[in-house]
Protein backbone atom coordinates (compact mmCIF):
# COMPACT_ATOMS: atom_id res chain seq x y z
CA UNK A 1 0.00 0.00 0.00
CA UNK A 2 1.28 3.46 -0.92
CA UNK A 3 1.50 5.44 2.31
CA UNK A 4 3.15 8.55 0.90
CA UNK A 5 2.05 11.50 3.06
CA UNK A 6 -1.04 13.22 1.67
CA UNK A 7 -0.68 16.42 3.65
CA UNK A 8 1.96 18.86 2.40
CA UNK A 9 5.25 19.20 4.24
CA UNK A 10 6.92 22.32 5.61
CA UNK A 11 10.61 22.64 4.74
CA UNK A 12 12.87 24.87 6.82
CA UNK A 13 16.28 25.58 5.29
CA UNK A 14 15.13 24.88 1.76
CA UNK A 15 18.11 26.37 -0.09
CA UNK A 16 20.79 24.39 1.75
CA UNK A 17 22.14 20.95 0.88
CA UNK A 18 19.54 18.97 2.83
CA UNK A 19 16.78 21.32 1.71
CA UNK A 20 17.48 20.97 -2.00
CA UNK A 21 17.75 17.18 -1.71
CA UNK A 22 14.49 17.07 0.23
CA UNK A 23 12.78 18.88 -2.63
CA UNK A 24 14.31 16.39 -5.07
CA UNK A 25 12.63 13.59 -3.09
CA UNK A 26 9.34 15.52 -2.96
CA UNK A 27 9.48 16.04 -6.71
CA UNK A 28 10.08 12.35 -7.44
CA UNK A 29 7.33 11.16 -5.04
CA UNK A 30 4.95 14.05 -5.79
CA UNK A 31 4.84 15.13 -2.14
CA UNK A 32 3.31 18.62 -1.94
CA UNK A 33 5.20 21.41 -0.15
CA UNK A 34 3.21 23.99 1.82
CA UNK A 35 5.88 26.29 3.20
CA UNK A 36 9.57 27.00 2.78
CA UNK A 37 12.11 28.97 4.78
CA UNK A 38 15.54 30.18 3.73
CA UNK A 39 18.11 32.70 4.86
CA UNK A 40 18.95 34.95 1.94
CA UNK A 41 19.25 32.97 -1.32
CA UNK A 42 16.44 34.83 -3.09
CA UNK A 43 16.94 33.41 -6.58
CA UNK A 44 16.80 29.78 -5.45
CA UNK A 45 13.93 30.44 -3.04
CA UNK A 46 11.93 31.99 -5.87
CA UNK A 47 12.58 29.01 -8.14
CA UNK A 48 11.53 26.59 -5.38
CA UNK A 49 8.40 28.56 -4.51
CA UNK A 50 7.25 28.59 -8.13
CA UNK A 51 8.20 24.97 -8.77
CA UNK A 52 6.15 23.67 -5.82
CA UNK A 53 3.49 26.38 -5.77
CA UNK A 54 4.03 26.92 -2.05
CA UNK A 55 1.66 28.91 0.12
CA UNK A 56 4.24 30.73 2.24
CA UNK A 57 7.97 31.46 2.13
CA UNK A 58 9.90 32.83 5.11
CA UNK A 59 13.19 34.61 4.52
CA UNK A 60 15.23 35.13 7.67
CA UNK A 61 17.00 38.13 6.09
CA UNK A 62 14.68 41.17 5.90
CA UNK A 63 16.16 42.60 2.68
CA UNK A 64 15.94 39.19 1.02
CA UNK A 65 12.29 38.96 2.02
CA UNK A 66 11.49 42.30 0.42
CA UNK A 67 13.25 41.22 -2.79
CA UNK A 68 11.45 37.88 -2.88
CA UNK A 69 8.08 39.49 -2.21
CA UNK A 70 8.59 41.69 -5.26
CA UNK A 71 9.64 38.72 -7.41
CA UNK A 72 6.61 36.64 -6.37
CA UNK A 73 4.09 39.47 -6.71
CA UNK A 74 2.41 37.67 -9.61
CA UNK A 75 1.73 34.56 -7.47
CA UNK A 76 -0.47 33.70 -4.48
CA UNK A 77 2.60 32.88 -2.36
CA UNK A 78 2.86 34.95 0.81
CA UNK A 79 6.33 36.11 1.88
CA UNK A 80 7.21 36.73 5.54
CA UNK A 81 10.49 37.60 7.21
CA UNK A 82 12.72 37.27 10.25
CA UNK A 83 12.64 34.72 13.04
CA UNK A 84 8.89 35.19 13.47
CA UNK A 85 8.41 34.36 9.79
CA UNK A 86 10.43 31.15 10.12
CA UNK A 87 8.30 30.13 13.09
CA UNK A 88 5.14 30.85 11.09
CA UNK A 89 6.41 28.55 8.33
CA UNK A 90 7.24 25.88 10.93
CA UNK A 91 3.83 26.07 12.60
CA UNK A 92 1.80 26.03 9.38
CA UNK A 93 -0.99 23.43 9.36
CA UNK A 94 0.62 20.62 7.38
CA UNK A 95 2.01 17.14 7.79
CA UNK A 96 5.70 16.55 8.49
CA UNK A 97 7.97 19.52 9.19
CA UNK A 98 11.54 19.08 7.92
CA UNK A 99 14.01 21.16 9.92
CA UNK A 100 17.12 21.51 7.76
CA UNK A 101 18.25 24.85 9.19
CA UNK A 102 21.99 24.85 9.87
CA UNK A 103 23.25 25.53 13.39
CA UNK A 104 21.71 26.62 16.67
CA UNK A 105 19.41 28.92 14.67
CA UNK A 106 17.21 25.87 14.08
CA UNK A 107 16.43 25.29 17.78
CA UNK A 108 13.50 27.72 18.03
CA UNK A 109 11.73 26.04 15.11
CA UNK A 110 12.28 22.59 16.60
CA UNK A 111 10.72 23.68 19.89
CA UNK A 112 7.79 25.30 18.07
CA UNK A 113 7.00 22.13 16.10
CA UNK A 114 7.38 19.83 19.10
CA UNK A 115 5.21 22.13 21.22
CA UNK A 116 2.38 21.54 18.73
CA UNK A 117 2.80 17.76 18.96
CA UNK A 118 3.60 17.48 15.26
CA UNK A 119 5.88 15.12 13.31
CA UNK A 120 9.37 16.57 12.95
CA UNK A 121 11.93 15.23 10.46
CA UNK A 122 15.04 16.52 12.16
CA UNK A 123 18.20 17.33 10.21
CA UNK A 124 19.18 20.12 12.61
CA UNK A 125 21.35 18.15 15.04
CA UNK A 126 22.16 21.32 16.99
CA UNK A 127 18.63 21.31 18.42
CA UNK A 128 19.51 18.19 20.40
CA UNK A 129 23.12 19.14 21.03
CA UNK A 130 22.11 22.46 22.63
CA UNK A 131 18.83 21.48 24.28
CA UNK A 132 18.43 17.73 24.01
CA UNK A 133 16.92 17.23 27.45
CA UNK A 134 14.42 20.04 26.92
CA UNK A 135 13.43 18.96 23.40
CA UNK A 136 12.96 15.27 24.22
CA UNK A 137 11.03 15.98 27.44
CA UNK A 138 8.73 18.33 25.53
CA UNK A 139 8.26 15.77 22.77
CA UNK A 140 7.16 13.16 25.29
CA UNK A 141 4.85 15.64 27.00
CA UNK A 142 3.21 16.83 23.77
CA UNK A 143 3.19 13.50 21.94
CA UNK A 144 5.39 14.79 19.12
CA UNK A 145 7.21 12.39 16.81
CA UNK A 146 10.86 13.07 15.96
CA UNK A 147 12.22 11.21 12.94
CA UNK A 148 15.98 11.54 12.39
CA UNK A 149 17.26 12.70 9.01
CA UNK A 150 21.02 12.54 9.66
CA UNK A 151 22.19 9.42 7.84
CA UNK A 152 23.75 7.93 10.97
CA UNK A 153 20.73 8.45 13.20
CA UNK A 154 18.33 7.33 10.50
CA UNK A 155 20.42 4.16 10.26
CA UNK A 156 20.19 3.58 14.02
CA UNK A 157 16.46 4.25 13.92
CA UNK A 158 16.05 1.73 11.11
CA UNK A 159 18.15 -0.87 12.93
CA UNK A 160 15.85 -0.57 15.93
CA UNK A 161 12.66 -1.25 13.96
CA UNK A 162 13.00 -4.99 14.62
CA UNK A 163 14.35 -4.71 18.18
CA UNK A 164 11.08 -5.90 19.77
CA UNK A 165 11.81 -4.02 22.98
CA UNK A 166 15.34 -5.40 23.43
CA UNK A 167 17.63 -2.83 24.96
CA UNK A 168 20.63 -1.44 23.14
CA UNK A 169 23.99 -2.65 24.39
CA UNK A 170 25.93 -0.26 22.19
CA UNK A 171 25.48 2.06 19.24
CA UNK A 172 28.20 1.96 16.60
CA UNK A 173 28.37 5.40 15.00
CA UNK A 174 30.35 5.42 11.77
CA UNK A 175 32.40 8.33 10.45
CA UNK A 176 33.90 8.91 7.02
CA UNK A 177 36.95 10.58 8.56
CA UNK A 178 36.38 13.70 6.46
CA UNK A 179 38.86 15.39 4.16
CA UNK A 180 41.86 14.61 6.40
CA UNK A 181 41.38 10.96 7.29
CA UNK A 182 44.81 9.48 8.04
CA UNK A 183 46.49 12.90 8.49
CA UNK A 184 48.59 13.65 11.54
CA UNK A 185 48.04 16.79 13.59
CA UNK A 186 51.21 18.25 12.09
CA UNK A 187 50.00 17.61 8.52
CA UNK A 188 46.89 19.67 9.24
CA UNK A 189 48.70 22.76 10.52
CA UNK A 190 48.51 24.71 7.27
CA UNK A 191 45.43 23.34 5.54
CA UNK A 192 43.11 25.85 3.88
CA UNK A 193 39.30 26.10 3.79
CA UNK A 194 39.45 24.75 0.24
CA UNK A 195 41.34 21.68 1.48
CA UNK A 196 38.86 21.09 4.29
CA UNK A 197 35.84 21.44 2.01
CA UNK A 198 36.92 18.55 -0.25
CA UNK A 199 34.87 15.80 1.38
CA UNK A 200 35.64 12.42 -0.21
CA UNK A 201 32.15 10.90 -0.02
CA UNK A 202 29.35 13.34 0.79
CA UNK A 203 27.94 16.51 -0.74
CA UNK A 204 27.16 18.81 2.20
CA UNK A 205 27.12 22.48 3.13
CA UNK A 206 30.29 24.29 4.20
CA UNK A 207 29.65 24.22 7.96
CA UNK A 208 28.96 20.48 8.12
CA UNK A 209 31.89 19.71 5.80
CA UNK A 210 34.32 21.61 8.01
CA UNK A 211 32.89 19.84 11.07
CA UNK A 212 33.50 16.55 9.27
CA UNK A 213 37.10 17.58 8.60
CA UNK A 214 37.71 18.34 12.30
CA UNK A 215 35.52 15.33 13.28
CA UNK A 216 33.55 17.64 15.59
CA UNK A 217 30.54 16.56 13.56
CA UNK A 218 30.85 13.04 14.92
CA UNK A 219 31.04 14.36 18.46
CA UNK A 220 27.87 16.38 17.90
CA UNK A 221 26.21 13.28 16.45
CA UNK A 222 27.19 11.31 19.55
CA UNK A 223 25.33 13.86 21.69
CA UNK A 224 22.37 13.73 19.32
CA UNK A 225 22.29 9.93 19.53
CA UNK A 226 22.31 10.04 23.34
CA UNK A 227 19.09 12.04 23.35
CA UNK A 228 17.31 10.36 20.44
CA UNK A 229 17.89 6.82 21.65
CA UNK A 230 18.22 7.27 25.42
CA UNK A 231 21.80 6.01 25.84
CA UNK A 232 24.81 7.31 27.73
CA UNK A 233 27.93 8.58 26.00
CA UNK A 234 29.94 5.51 26.95
CA UNK A 235 27.46 3.34 25.06
CA UNK A 236 28.24 5.03 21.74
CA UNK A 237 31.25 3.66 19.87
CA UNK A 238 32.67 5.76 17.01
CA UNK A 239 34.44 3.99 14.15
CA UNK A 240 35.97 5.50 11.02
CA UNK A 241 34.52 3.82 7.95
CA UNK A 242 35.92 5.49 4.86
CA UNK A 243 33.45 3.99 2.37
CA UNK A 244 30.41 5.61 4.08
CA UNK A 245 28.27 2.59 3.21
CA UNK A 246 27.54 1.28 6.72
CA UNK A 247 25.73 4.33 8.01
CA UNK A 248 25.67 3.05 11.60
CA UNK A 249 24.84 -0.09 13.57
CA UNK A 250 23.33 -1.31 16.82
CA UNK A 251 24.72 -4.05 19.06
CA UNK A 252 22.38 -6.00 21.34
CA UNK A 253 22.97 -7.98 24.53
CA UNK A 254 23.69 -11.23 22.72
CA UNK A 255 26.44 -9.63 20.64
CA UNK A 256 24.37 -9.49 17.46
CA UNK A 257 25.06 -6.35 15.43
CA UNK A 258 22.42 -5.03 13.04
CA UNK A 259 23.66 -2.44 10.53
CA UNK A 260 22.02 -0.30 7.86
CA UNK A 261 23.86 -0.03 4.54
CA UNK A 262 23.27 2.19 1.55
CA UNK A 263 24.99 4.45 -0.93
CA UNK A 264 26.28 7.74 0.55
CA UNK A 265 23.29 9.77 -0.63
CA UNK A 266 21.24 11.88 1.77
CA UNK A 267 18.08 11.33 -0.24
CA UNK A 268 17.81 7.86 1.32
CA UNK A 269 17.38 9.00 4.96
CA UNK A 270 15.40 12.07 3.90
CA UNK A 271 12.91 9.93 2.03
CA UNK A 272 12.57 7.44 4.88
CA UNK A 273 11.70 10.27 7.27
CA UNK A 274 9.07 11.58 4.83
CA UNK A 275 7.44 8.22 4.00
CA UNK A 276 7.97 6.29 7.27
CA UNK A 277 7.13 3.50 7.76
CA UNK A 278 6.76 2.88 4.01
CA UNK A 279 9.74 2.22 1.77
CA UNK A 280 9.25 3.56 -1.75
CA UNK A 281 11.53 3.71 -4.81
CA UNK A 282 14.21 6.34 -4.22
CA UNK A 283 16.18 8.51 -6.67
CA UNK A 284 19.46 7.57 -4.93
CA UNK A 285 21.73 5.06 -6.74
CA UNK A 286 21.43 1.42 -5.72
CA UNK A 287 24.18 -0.13 -3.60
CA UNK A 288 26.37 -2.63 -5.48
CA UNK A 289 28.25 -4.62 -2.85
CA UNK A 290 30.19 -6.69 -5.39
CA UNK A 291 31.47 -3.53 -7.06
CA UNK A 292 32.33 -2.04 -3.68
CA UNK A 293 34.47 -5.05 -2.84
CA UNK A 294 35.34 -4.39 0.80
CA UNK A 295 34.38 -2.46 3.91
CA UNK A 296 36.98 -1.19 6.38
CA UNK A 297 36.76 0.14 9.93
CA UNK A 298 39.28 1.77 12.24
CA UNK A 299 39.48 3.62 15.54
CA UNK A 300 39.42 7.43 15.29
CA UNK A 301 42.69 9.23 16.03
CA UNK A 302 41.79 11.45 18.98
CA UNK A 303 45.24 13.05 19.04
CA UNK A 304 45.02 14.18 15.42
CA UNK A 305 41.36 15.22 15.84
CA UNK A 306 41.13 16.86 19.27
CA UNK A 307 37.68 18.33 18.49
CA UNK A 308 36.24 14.83 18.63
CA UNK A 309 37.90 14.13 21.97
CA UNK A 310 36.58 17.43 23.34
CA UNK A 311 33.03 16.64 22.24
CA UNK A 312 33.19 13.13 23.75
CA UNK A 313 34.38 14.59 27.06
CA UNK A 314 31.67 17.26 27.01
CA UNK A 315 28.77 14.99 26.04
CA UNK A 316 27.91 13.74 29.58
CA UNK A 317 27.94 17.26 31.06
CA UNK A 318 24.45 18.25 29.99
CA UNK A 319 22.72 20.80 27.80
CA UNK A 320 24.54 23.87 29.14
CA UNK A 321 28.03 22.61 28.37
CA UNK A 322 26.99 21.04 25.07
CA UNK A 323 25.36 24.32 24.00
CA UNK A 324 28.60 26.21 24.64
CA UNK A 325 30.55 23.52 22.78
CA UNK A 326 28.28 23.94 19.76
CA UNK A 327 28.13 27.74 19.86
CA UNK A 328 31.89 28.11 20.17
CA UNK A 329 32.42 25.64 17.34
CA UNK A 330 30.00 27.51 15.05
CA UNK A 331 31.91 30.74 15.70
CA UNK A 332 35.32 29.13 15.19
CA UNK A 333 34.27 27.46 11.93
CA UNK A 334 32.96 30.77 10.59
CA UNK A 335 36.27 32.43 11.50
CA UNK A 336 38.23 29.65 9.77
CA UNK A 337 36.13 29.98 6.62
CA UNK A 338 36.88 33.74 6.69
CA UNK A 339 40.59 32.86 7.09
CA UNK A 340 40.81 34.66 10.44
CA UNK A 341 42.15 31.60 12.26
CA UNK A 342 43.96 28.42 11.26
CA UNK A 343 42.29 25.02 11.02
CA UNK A 344 44.32 23.88 14.02
CA UNK A 345 42.97 26.80 16.09
CA UNK A 346 39.34 25.67 15.94
CA UNK A 347 39.65 23.22 18.81
CA UNK A 348 41.57 25.71 20.95
CA UNK A 349 38.85 28.34 20.57
CA UNK A 350 36.15 25.87 21.59
CA UNK A 351 38.21 24.64 24.52
CA UNK A 352 38.69 28.20 25.78
CA UNK A 353 34.94 28.84 25.87
CA UNK A 354 34.32 25.58 27.73
CA UNK A 355 37.04 26.52 30.23
CA UNK A 356 35.27 29.83 30.91
CA UNK A 357 32.02 28.03 31.62
CA UNK A 358 33.80 25.50 33.80
CA UNK A 359 35.28 28.31 35.92
CA UNK A 360 31.86 29.96 36.13
CA UNK A 361 30.07 26.87 37.45
CA UNK A 362 32.89 26.01 39.84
Amino acid sequence: MDTTPIKPIALLGSTGSIGTQTLDVCDKLQIPVATLSARRNVALAEEQARRFNVRLVAMRDEAAARDLKSRLADTDTRVVSGESGVLEAAQYDCGTVVNAIVGEAGLAATLAVVELGRTLALANKESLVCAGERVMNLARERGATILPVDSEHSAIFQCLQGANGNKIKRIILTASGGAFRGFTREQMQNVTPEDALRHPNWSMGAKVTIDSATMMNKGLELIEAMHLFGVRAEHVKILVHRQSVVHSAVEFADGAVIAQLGTPDMRLPIQYALTYPARLPCPAPELDLAKLGSLTFEEPDLEAFPCLRLAIETAPRGDRFCAVLNRANETAVERFLRREIAFSDICGEVKNELSKLNQEVN
